[in-house]
């Protein structure tokens, strides 16, 4: 009888085995997930501590291989990571610096170090990484790959030098198996969606054919940048909760309640204490696991929390969800509103979205075709969009309510932002049909459509108004002629077309400078 045998395996060699898990299923979804991934690690250096972006990609073929070897180098003017963090960062799989309670692009720990490890597992080159901290005097360089056994980064170099500029920021560039030709559209579509949220960024991207694509910046206008925050009781489970009593500092359990959760007060902390039978002087790290459930449940029961903070978040804001449409499209009608914080599973949300309407927005001939432009703590979504709550909410919306007639050029934008994003997976590709974040989605397109729909009744008056005013007009020429001959003034033609005119102009409302701009001349 054979034995069975058991061994624990380290973060990496689990994504080793499990790359897809992560966005890496073949080369053409690999290609597109690096550039992701290390474009929002550049992002999130920037914009995040209230820098503006200066972003260059670049995608290369390499030479002499009988494969498709790309080498990705992504260069930013970010805060910089400090070296002795360099290793940990692109070398350790779920070390992070995201994980704080605070809106980041990232959130499992993964991106970067998955693009690692895709090039280390299909070409096996390390990464290359230069890095230059804020107000430092030296420039770092490193080569490094993974130990993927033991979930370590192996240092091959280590560089330093003085620095000759002010410069400051990170530039990675690692090789890789990849699709150029099937992931190009994507990769496309990702930097324009980038540069539609973040039109304060500029993004250079030259791709493998040597074409360049300049995105300027439009608006120094920059999100307000998010601040680490603390958790609120009703996102916090049991287990949380023990790590959180054995970690603390705090001398008392009410103490604790008051300053190491956001919304809980003394009046607070003393209501949840007496729910769980426990007195306020007990030291919270000695507490056993029996009154450790009762403080749980007590939370779980407790109705009178304030809803969670929202200082955490970092929303676009409508002025420049405004502005990136407005750049992209040129429509003839843009709006956007940023809804009002909720909550979710204790975490706080924001919803905003947008529409575009007219320009070069393409046209769309139903609502399931209608221009989706989904982003979740301003990742642009690019899969997946049938199975995301946005598609469904968009897709069932009664759009003759809001004046809207297929074919029509309609384009949709909507963000959500939160520590907590319900993705339906580790890609973050979509996000799960939550019944908070779908109502939030559905009354903030409901009312950004009412915008439209103001709008597009406007236009119609108006140009009802014109097609009558133009009925009208073209009669004036031949009226004019008519008087002046009964009253046999020769001269008078031209007092009498202008006379005419204005007292048109002022009852039809329009605004027509002369008979010429009509089609004149009746049979």
């Amino acid at each position: 009888m054979s034995v069975e045998s058991f061994r624990a395996i380290s973060p990496s060699e689990f994504f080793y085995r499990n790359r897809e898990l992560a966005g890496f299923s073949n080369p053409a979804r690999a290609l597109y997930q690096s550039v992701r991934e290390l474009t929002e690690n550049a992002l999130d250096a920037t914009d995040a501590h209230g820098i503006l972006p200066e972003i260059n990609i670049s995608i290369d073929k390499s030479d002499g291989q009988g494969e498709d070897i790309y080498s990705i180098t992504v260069q930013d003017n970010g805060i910089g990571i400090p070296p002795h963090y360099v290793p940990q960062a692109f070398g350790m799989v779920l070390f992070s610096s995201k994980y704080t309670l605070r809106q980041t692009r990232g959130m499992f720990g993964l991106g970067a170090k998955m693009v690692v490890l895709y090039g280390q597992i299909t070409v096996g080159k390390p990464v290359e990484v230069i890095t230059s901290p804020i107000k430092s005097t030296r420039i770092y360089g490193f080569r490094l790959m993974i130990d993927i056994k033991n979930n370590e980064p192996v240092v091959l170099e280590r560089s330093s030098w003085r620095k000759e500029s002010d410069w400051h920021g990170t530039v990675v560039k690692v090789s890789i198996l990849g699709d150029w030709q099937r992931s190009k559209s994507k990769i496309i579509d990702y930097i324009k969606r980038t540069h539609i949220i973040a039109p304060y960024a500029t993004i250079y991207f030259k791709d493998p054919e040597g074409k360049i694509y300049l995105f300027k910046r439009v608006t120094e206008l920059i999100p307000k940048p998010p601040r680490e925050t603390k958790p609120h009781p009703i996102g916090v489970d049991l287990e949380m909760l023990k790590m959180m009593l054995t970690s603390t500092r705090r001398r008392t359990i009410l103490e604790f309640l008051e300053n190491d959760f956001q919304g809980v007060g003394r009046k607070t902390a003393e209501n949840i204490l007496a729910i769980a039978g426990l007195r306020s002087d007990r030291n919270p790290r000695r507490l056993s696991q029996e009154e450790i459930e009762r403080l749980a449940e007590s939370i779980k029961k407790y109705d009178g929390f304030r809803r969670p903070s929202a200082d955490h978040l970092s929303p676009i804001g409508d002025e420049i969800l405004r502005i990136g449409l407005s750049n992209m499209f040129k429509p003839e009608f843009v709006d956007a509103i940023t809804r009002k914080p909720t909550s979710y599973a204790g975490h706080a949300v924001i919803v905003e979205t947008g529409i575009a309407y007219g320009g070069s927005v393409p046209i769309a001939n139903d609502p399931t075709e209608i221009l989706l432009l989904r982003f979740a703590n301003k990742i642009p979504l690019l899969y997946d969009e049938g199975s995301d709550v946005s598609f469904k909410i968009v897709s069932t919306m009664d759009w003759r309510d809001y004046e809207v007639e297929f074919p029509a050029p309609i384009a949709v934008l909507v963000h959500v932002c939160s520590t907590k994003i319900p993705y339906k997976g580790v890609g973050k590709e979509s996000i799960a049909d939550v019944p908070e974040i779908e109502a939030e989605i559905r009354n903030g397109l409901r009312e950004v459509a009412r915008r439209l729909r103001n709008y597009l009744s406007r236009k119609k008056r108006e140009e009802e108004a014109a097609r009558r005013a133009y009925s009208i007009i073209k009669y004036i020429p031949e009226i004019s002629r008519s008087l002046s001959t009964i009253v046999g003034v020769d001269s008078g033609e031209s007092i009498i077309e202008e006379k005419l005119l204005s007292l048109a102009r002022a009852k039809l409302g329009v605004g027509i400078k002369s008979v010429k701009d009509v089609v004149i001349g009746v049979e």
